[in-house]
């Protein structure tokens, strides 16, 4: 995903920084769930890199609605194990 292209929408701006520093994966095998590696590194790092996403473009959304997309995502990730996967392991 180019940066270019989620510039103007925060979620996707948001999403691109949580996958970009490897915040959140996508499970391999159901692309539609994100799983949340637990890293507070990484997250941190998103949290940096959204924040320059939509700054470098005279984006002004405040740092307040950036705080809470990412603990939208974040929240909304499963933690380390796709949930749909894990009861076919067993």
């Amino acid at each position: 995903m180019s940066v270019d292209c989620c510039r103007d929408d925060l979620a996707s701006a948001v999403r691109y920084a949580l996958q970009s520093t490897r915040a959140i994966a996508a499970c391999p095998f159901h692309s539609t769930v994100s799983v949340r590696v637990g890293d507070d590194a990484a997250e941190n790092h998103a949290c940096v890199r959204a924040s320059k996403i939509i700054k470098s473009d005279g984006t002004t959304w405040s740092r307040q609605l950036l705080l809470e997309e990412i603990k939208r995502q974040l929240g909304d990730a499963a933690d380390g194990v796709c949930p749909v996967c894990a009861p076919q392991s067993s």
